[in-house]
């Protein structure tokens, strides 16, 4: 993974504590929320407050997330909100921190400039040990206040004031006076400058999670479904539950939804372009996978060694062939159905708002293409770059470094064209139905053709 750490692909983006007065402050946090303690005085902290090297110290990974359910979070500082999360167990949690953060960010800007916040995401239940205790997590909402109580004594002060401007004889209450002074002297002029935050509820509708070797959940559809990454789950209240190697399912799920659309047909991107890369990145997992250094080769170099062996390419390569070429007028239509080895590397998430977890879901139906593993399902990317050949690991970095990293937001455009941020910065826009000669003889009309399997 030090590869990967030098080319600022992991562990990226992560605010640096190394102020004593920092440090102080996330050590009177760690010790209000874990009873632990860090010796370390200069590391780096993610959006929650984890940080990799203390985990590291600790042995524990999970230090602010016992159980995986109720995460913890330290904020030192609202710059937090721009970093990623690390060791995500639910695809919401990040979106929700952020959230917290930009809602609340002139009052949490106060409170951190004397004091660290810590929380915790409180979801419905405590423990997930089976399947179907993910669908009591209904809601999620954030519970913060200041290591020294700041909120908890504002509130005080608040109900103390009250009592003081509205109580009979109140004037001559010598303990009330009392007891709104020395709080006063916690929390500053609360009239003046109203300490609060705003504790929004988030629904936990449609959601990824890394419990039971990864489920993709769709509660909220018209037509759920659950979708597992490994062994099915029994113990779940929906009907219909796949894994991935049912393809036909998957495929019918999605196209009943409204949930995934062609590359070739949406709007704001170059399908073709797309549809070429991807057939690069089949190329570079096969070659790799025999052995071959493919480290310096331009775009161009690697088509024609890609030609030079294309009886070692997959089923998968000739499939997108076919679509570029019916793309851009030059060949048949393609019959591509959804037991295709290729007919999920042609789909990206539609324009709705479960578009971040479709392409998630995307990324894990196509393993060659490391671009979007990346982008979508970094978790997923990193587990599965440990077993690739030295030689893809190389193309993979050298890749992501120069032609995704130096533009992420303009890569992400480019790719999704209606999601010019994948950290979920952008309002979902309303999806617009596009009806044409791709759908009536396009090689994704064969979708429908799985309604009657």
């Amino acid at each position: 993974m030090k590869r990967l750490i030098q080319h600022g692909l992991m562990f990226g983006n992560l605010f640096h504590v190394a102020s004593p007065a920092l440090v102080e402050r996330y050590r009177r946090a760690l010790k209000h929320l874990t009873c632990k303690t860090t010796q370390l005085t200069d590391f780096h902290v993610d959006i929650s407050g984890f940080s990799p090297e203390i985990g590291d110290e600790l042995g524990d990974d999970h230090y602010l997330n016992h159980a995986g359910v109720n995460r913890q979070f330290i904020l030192l500082s609202t710059e937090q909100k721009r970093c990623p999360l690390l060791h995500v167990k639910f695809s919401t949690s990040r979106d929700i921190l952020r959230r917290f953060i930009e809602v609340n960010e002139r009052q949490l800007f106060a409170l951190t400039a004397t004091d660290a916040v810590a929380g915790e995401l409180v979801n419905s239940v405590f423990e997930v040990s089976t399947p179907a205790k993910l669908f009591d997590i209904q809601q999620v909402r954030i519970e913060a206040d200041t290591t020294r109580g700041t909120l908890r004594h504002a509130d005080r002060l608040a109900e103390l004031v009250e009592r003081f401007k509205t109580g009979e004889d109140a004037w001559f209450d010598d303990a009330l006076i009392g007891e709104m002074i020395s709080t006063a002297e916690k929390t500053g002029d609360v009239t003046r400058n109203p300490v609060h935050l705003e504790h929004e509820v988030f629904a936990q509708s449609n959601f990824w999670t890394a419990h039971f070797g990864g489920l993709y959940v769709f509660p909220g559809q018209e037509h759920p479904a659950v979708i597992a990454s490994g062994a099915k789950p029994e113990d779940v209240p929906l009907t219909h539950v796949f894994d991935l190697s049912e393809r036909n399912a998957i495929a019918k799920f999605l196209d009943l939804n409204g949930l995934a659309e062609p590359v070739i047909r949406a709007r704001g991107v170059d399908g073709a372009a797309i549809l070429r890369q991807k057939m690069g990145f089949l190329a570079v997992s096969v070659l790799t996978g025999k052995g071959r250094d493919l480290s310096g080769l331009s775009r161009s170099d690697l088509r024609r060694l890609a030609a030079r062996h294309a009886e070692e390419l997959p089923e998968e390569f000739e499939g997108l062939a076919a679509l570029v070429r019916w793309a851009e007028g030059g060949g048949k239509w393609p019959k591509i159905r959804s037991d295709h080895p290729a007919y999920f590397y042609s789909l990206r998430a539609a324009d709705t708002p479960e578009r971040d977890l479709v392409n998630m879901l995307l990324a894990e139906l196509c393993p060659h293409d490391f671009r979007q593993m990346f982008i979508c399902h970094k978790e997923l990317f990193y587990r599965r770059y440990r077993s690739w050949p030295e030689e893809k690991k190389a193309y993979a970095a050298e890749f992501l470094a120069r032609e995704y990293a130096v533009d992420k937001a303009g890569a992400r455009a480019a790719l999704f064209g209606h999601e010019p941020d994948m950290e979920g910065r952008s309002p979902a826009l309303p999806r617009v139905q596009r009806k044409g000669m791709v759908e009536r003889v396009g090689p994704w009309g064969a979708v429908n053709q799985v309604r009657g399997r």
